[in-house]
């Protein structure tokens, strides 16, 4: 193991999902909350968005973590160039799932990891392309009632009942469409020097 495996790991997110999908790589790591205006500015494509505030979130706990490795990620759902949010509510769900029924809807999913120590930032996205199927309003208010994915990005949950939405995902990271892109995340780790899978 190299003396930057033993760099503490960062992640600059309180999304759960996050929390969830790095845990899958068995690496001790703590949280951060990055306090970050994630509002895109004008004229942003939705890409440039979450490439912008995954290296925004990294480099917003680095003052507090000025020896670690920091993880910062961001998503924005691109329904023909308008970003989709996450709707917070029903109403703003059922309005957000009927205009993309029967559309391809693109999930950027970014990812930065920083260097605290020696400033090198790495960053990549992860491009995932999701057929919707064309829904009913009963469809939709059934998904809603059962899935509740207020805090989804374009209100699908893809790792719960949302995949029922959908007729097709394509990409070549899947675990990017929940939020955090684990194969590129573990290429940037190990060009860090962290072993994966971790040894004793």
């Amino acid at each position: 193991m190299t003396a930057a495996a033993t760099v503490p790991l960062v992640l600059a997110s309180t999304s759960r999902y996050r929390q969830e999908l790095l845990a899958r790589l068995h690496l001790a790591f703590a949280v951060a909350a990055p306090a970050v205006d994630e509002t895109a500015l004008p004229g942003e494509p939705p890409a440039a968005t979450a490439t912008r505030l995954a290296a925004a979130k990294a480099r917003a706990v680095a003052a507090r973590y000025p020896d670690a490795l920091i993880l910062g990620s961001d998503q924005v759902a691109d329904c023909d160039g308008v970003a989709v949010s996450k709707p917070g509510d029903p109403v703003t769900a059922r309005a957000q799932l009927a205009a993309q029924s029967g559309r391809s809807v693109v999930f950027h999913t970014a990812v930065a990891l920083l260097n605290a120590r020696t400033g090198h930032l790495a960053q990549a996205s992860v491009d995932v392309v999701t057929r919707f199927r064309t829904l009913s309003a009963a469809e939709i208010d059934a998904y809603l009632a059962l899935d509740q994915p207020w805090d989804c990005a374009g209100s699908m949950r893809s790792e719960g009942l949302g995949i029922a939405l959908v007729d097709a995902i394509t990409c070549d990271d899947p675990t990017a469409l929940i939020g955090l892109p684990l194969i590129t995340v573990a290429r940037m780790l190990r060009a860090e020097g962290v072993m994966l899978p971790p040894t004793a």
